[in-house]
């Protein structure tokens, strides 16, 4: 049975690097994507590539911090509420971090990898 979410698509891919220069070099160089976001993040740098005109992005990760796939969806908080309803593995709560940071929360699949939801405008 098929159940309906606010989810809309796949909007990043994390992928962990050892250097996210060399990665960026790649990526961008030699592949032709694009930088779509490059900021800090903890003591490194979030930053994501794409092709030009797709709307999924590779986030090049750096060591240490885990390699997710990131869906985006309407409403974190109604898509939460769903999936604990129906006992689906998620955080307890949504994660609110402030100004600028959207809301995300975690889904873990049965086989115990992360799925972070997060609400795009």
């Amino acid at each position: 049975m098929s159940r309906a979410t606010r989810i809309t698509h796949v909007a990043t891919v994390g992928i962990r690097v050892a250097d996210q220069r060399k990665a960026t070099e790649f990526y961008v160089g030699e592949l032709g994507f694009e930088v779509r976001r490059d900021v800090p993040f903890g003591g490194g740098r979030w930053i994501e590539v794409a092709p030009p005109g797709t709307t999924t992005t590779v986030a090049l990760v750096p060591e240490g911090v885990p390699g997710d796939i990131r869906l985006a969806t309407r409403d974190a908080d109604a898509d939460h509420a769903d999936l604990r309803a129906r006992g689906v593995d998620a955080d307890a709560e949504v994660l609110r971090t402030g100004p600028g940071v959207p809301h995300m929360f975690a889904v873990r699949d049965p086989d115990g990898n992360d799925l972070i939801v997060v609400e795009s405008s």
